[in-house]
């Protein structure tokens, strides 16, 4: 009895095990087949195209010294002014120049010229150059008792930039305008 249960079990189960091994054989050809079917390469890419490109800064053309700056101390101080001679530089008006100032030796920075209006303090004159006045009364306490003051002119561009400043220095003096000069700083 035990020998007729054995074989039942052993007549119903042969398909199942060679269709597994069947299926395994055939696993092991195609991996087999499939790798020496595919080669390698030496395949490059190459372009004949190429491309390049440049980057530069705008470059403002400063105001440039037509003469000597000047320093008139008027009457017994009153009316001391300071001239500055300069040129525009070509594509620019006169409404693209700012003045600022600034007291040397104080490490102060460079202020608008308040009270100060370029275009009414400013003469063409017949060579193409511009002469400036600033009067030292709109200068306030900046100059007197010996004080330095630096005055620049520079070209405001509608990009932003500004130019390189036109620099002068002037020196009201002790008293009353005695002693007083103006220097060209570059």
């Amino acid at each position: 009895m035990q020998e007729d249960i054995v074989r039942k079990e052993t007549e119903a189960r042969p398909a199942r095990p060679t269709l597994r091994v069947l299926a395994a054989t055939l696993l092991v050809c195609v991996g087999i087949i499939l790798p020496s079917a595919a080669t390698s390469s030496d395949a490059t890419w190459n372009d004949s195209e190429s491309a390049s490109g440049s980057l530069s800064a705008a470059t403002i053309p400063p105001p440039t010294r037509a003469a000597s700056c000047t320093y008139s101390p008027g009457l017994l101080g009153l009316g001391a002014r300071v001239q500055i001679y300069w040129y525009l530089p070509a594509g620019y008006s006169l409404g693209s120049i700012v003045t600022e100032a600034s007291t040397s030796g104080l490490g102060s920075a460079l202020a608008p010229l308040t009270g100060f209006s370029l275009s009414a303090n400013t003469t063409l004159q017949s060579n193409g150059s511009y002469r400036t006045e600033v009067p030292t009364n709109l200068l306030g306490g900046l100059l007197g008792l010996g004080s330095e003051l630096e005055i620049s002119l520079s070209v405001a561009d509608p990009s932003g930039w500004r130019s390189q400043p036109l620099r002068v220095a002037t020196n009201a003096g002790l008293i009353a305008g005695l002693g007083g000069n103006c220097r060209n700083l570059n």
